[in-house]
């Protein structure tokens, strides 16, 4: 007999959507140097991620709201900026590459990311913005991901922990969402045992 408990399909989406992007790695080096390079694998990464991105945020809207009324970038916005204004500077770590980065640091100035405008224009006008679906865009949709996923996944925890005296914040989380990502990291204090230290 199989047991089985309900699978943490975001939290596995985005490990497949990492994996894709460590597979590029082997041609593409992590580098300044390369931030500029573009490809159809990292135009699929990009698409991937930012549509990933689109149903985790909905859904951390629906559970903050209690309704379905937030339905875009920009109804998203305004939700994270007034009840979770912490994931707007959050920085995501390759350290395997020395790489450091804030996906969400343009909606400080209520602009929507690079990263998701760049997918937008590669969804709708490939031919024109190819060159958009770049190394640079890639990273930054699936940090952006891993940090929506590790709040919403934070979100669903405390809900189903409501009424027990247990505290779920990043750190109990990131111990829970396993296994751990191979090649993004968030900040070091959100793990319980070091991911890296220099």
């Amino acid at each position: 007999m199989i047991k089985s408990k309900p699978a943490k399909l975001h939290w596995n989406y985005f490990l497949s959507i990492e994996t894709d992007l460590i597979k590029t790695s082997r041609f593409i080096e992590f580098c300044g140097d390369n931030l500029g390079t573009y490809s159809i694998e990292l135009a699929r990464i990009l698409i991937s991620a930012s549509s990933e991105v689109d149903v985790i945020l909905r859904e951390i809207c629906n559970l903050i709201l209690n309704d379905e009324s937030a339905n875009n970038i920009n109804d998203y916005r305004k939700v994270i900026q007034q009840n979770l204004p912490e994931i707007i500077d959050e920085p995501v770590f390759i350290h395997r590459y020395g790489l450091e980065f804030i996906p969400w640091e343009n909606w400080n100035n209520d602009e929507n990311p690079d990263w998701w405008r760049s997918h937008n224009k590669i969804k709708h006008q490939r031919n024109e913005h190819f060159n958009m679906a770049n190394l640079q865009n890639a990273l930054n949709s699936v940090g952006a991901l891993l940090i929506c996923v590790t709040y919403y996944y934070r979100m669903i925890f405390q809900e189903k922990n409501r009424g027990r005296n247990i505290i779920i914040d990043l750190n109990k989380t990131t111990e829970l969402l396993k296994p751990l990502p191979q090649l993004f990291k968030l900040r070091n204090d959100y793990y319980r045992h070091p991911v890296y230290l220099y």
